[in-house]
């Protein structure tokens, strides 16, 4: 009988004696051998999160393992270590009941009487409010910490120009300037204020001076120069709680172990200033003429002109695969200024990385209006799209098929294992070595085979998976040809790239067009011509690249 092992810390505990995860693992290891059950490596899950939520990545791997009946048992450490929510653990109980899957834990026996599910329920509603408390105590001590005139003990509190004293007792728990650090902060509101320098041009001065970043490693950005520029702590005005936490507006991570992990200011009279936590190292003066400046900046940059760029996110340069970003540019003839969009590979930022790729920058429009001509063609013919629909409403079909093969190929791997441990045993029980190394050989080709087409078959599913259509997008974008396809909006023709999965990939003299339906390739030759600025009133540029 094979058994799964789930064990869990969270922020909160992690550091607890006795609830480290190597701690539960060997615990509940050593419970599945005293119950006679099968424990293998890829059925013991570890995760640090927190216990006041069913949305787990791993808890939700057990509890689709639990569903298939993949698994005859599951071993916990505690309940807490299962759930702190009393509800959460009845309803996981409930779960391995209807399954006839044992839920065994190491330190309290799990009774599935009515009196055994009270007490569970107490026991839940006491870990669940344990949790709450240290929950409470500890943003209560950050608070009183922070009335006391020291800064709250974390990440934040090191800042660059500074250096930061731990600690409870006189003269710790506060900053203190940091000479040679302090030199560059005043340089860079300096060159602000005085030379009115952008922040990127603050970024790349510093890069050319070879200034030590606040890590020590890589090299400056500018939404850290940003921050140096923008934060009071400078000018001698510490604040606290000033942030919380919420969803993110973008997740990269769908899994990701924290779910509010989105930052969110709070309304400035919910702030809490710290006195004489940080000296200052410029003046109050200069910091309000900083943000006068930046303010100004922002005003006169370029990327106030609001162009709008359709490839946004759908454009790759197929030199480096860093996506290509839109840029604003300007040309004078005579008294006129003239705006003009173009894309180029986010690898020629100095912001990004500091070696470029030698890619060109294309004409936004001229490209634009290459890739939509294509689109447009594939959205005019809607039968097509349909077709393509149902074949892929087939292949979803044919993913189950698979699937299931998958499976099979692992559990026939997992045999071999075992065949091999078995033929280890013999060897150590008979000695006869010939007989193992012609054994050893023949599983080691079955394996070897068998993984090979574990991997054909992983390909294929996830190829398939990935060019799954949006279906309602499609929908959607159908209807918007149906009424007029020569008049669409930017945010109609930014739903039909979306849905199609449109991806453009740059080359040298190329541009390669893919999405989940096929689309047939065409290449964009660059010819040399001289930049003529569009008279005022098109506002638009002549094209300097041909379709070949």
């Amino acid at each position: 009988m094979k058994a799964a092992v789930y064990a869990r810390v969270s922020t909160e505990d992690q550091e607890r004696e006795g609830t480290s995860l190597d701690s539960q693992r060997e615990s509940c290891s050593k419970k599945a051998s005293e119950l006679g059950l099968d424990l293998t490596p890829q059925y013991v899950l570890e995760e640090v999160y927190s216990g006041l939520t069913l949305d787990r990545p791993k808890l939700l791997t057990l509890r689709q393992w639990v569903r298939n009946k993949e698994v005859d048992a599951v071993i916990v450490y505690s309940t807490d270590r299962l759930s702190r929510d009393p509800v959460h653990l009845l309803l996981l109980a409930e779960e391995c009941d209807k399954a006839k899957t044992p839920l065994i834990f190491v330190t309290e026996p799990m009774d599935n009487s009515m009196e055994g599910q009270l007490l569970g329920f107490v026991r839940g509603w006491a870990s669940k409010l344990e949790a709450l408390k240290i929950r409470e105590r500890t943003a209560r001590g950050k608070r009183t910490r922070a009335l006391s005139g020291k800064l709250p003990a974390n990440s934040h509190a090191h800042l660059y120009g500074y250096e930061y004293i731990p600690g409870r007792g006189v003269g710790e728990g506060i900053r203190y300037s940091n000479q040679s650090q302090a030199k560059w902060v005043r340089e860079m509101y300096r060159w602000l204020v005085e030379e009115g320098l952008s922040t990127y041009a603050i970024t790349c001065r510093l890069r050319s001076l070879d200034v030590p970043t606040p890590s020590g490693k890589g090299y400056w950005l500018k939404s850290t120069v940003y921050n140096i520029l923008t934060n009071p702590a400078y000018c001698g005005k510490t604040y606290a709680f000033t942030q919380t936490y919420g969803e993110p507006k973008y997740r990269l991570k769908a899994d990701a172990k924290r779910k509010n992990s989105g930052r969110q200011w709070k309304p400035k009279e919910e702030w809490l200033e710290i006195p004489n936590a940080t000296p200052a190292i410029i003046s109050e003066e200069l910091f309000q003429a900083a943000q006068k400046q930046l303010k100004r900046n922002r005003e006169l940059s370029l990327r106030n002109a609001k162009i709008q760029y359709l490839l946004h996110g759908h454009i790759y340069c197929s030199e480096c695969g860093r996506s290509y970003w839109g840029a604003p540019g300007a040309k004078n003839r005579g008294d006129k200024h003239y705006y003009y969009p173009f894309y180029q590979c986010s690898s020629n930022f100095k912001m990004v990385s500091p070696v470029r790729c030698g890619s060109h920058r294309r004409n936004a429009k001229s490209l634009e209006n290459l890739v939509w001509e294509q689109v447009e063609a594939l959205l005019s013919k809607p039968e097509f799209l349909w077709d393509e629909l149902q074949r892929q409403r087939q292949e979803e079909k044919e993913v189950n098929f698979l699937v299931s093969d998958l499976e099979r190929l692992e559990a026939q791997l997992a045999n071999r294992e075992k065949q091999k441990q078995r033929a280890w045993k013999a060897f150590e029980i008979t000695g006869d070595e010939e007989a193992f190394r012609r054994g050893i050989a023949s599983l080691g080709k079955e394996i070897e085979a068998l993984e090979e087409e574990k991997l054909s078959l992983e390909k294929r599913i996830e190829a398939i998976k990935q060019c799954q259509l949006d279906e309602e997008g499609i929908k959607k974008a159908c209807e918007l040809v149906s009424r007029n396809l020569k008049t669409l909006s930017f945010d109609e023709k930014r739903l039909a790239l979306e849905a199609l999965q449109i991806k453009v990939f740059i080359g040298d003299d190329s541009v390669i067009i893919k999405g989940a339906i096929p689309i047939p390739e065409h290449n964009v030759v660059s010819i040399p011509s001289r930049w003529h600025p569009p008279v005022p009133h098109q506002g638009n540029i002549h094209g300097d690249y041909h379709q070949a």
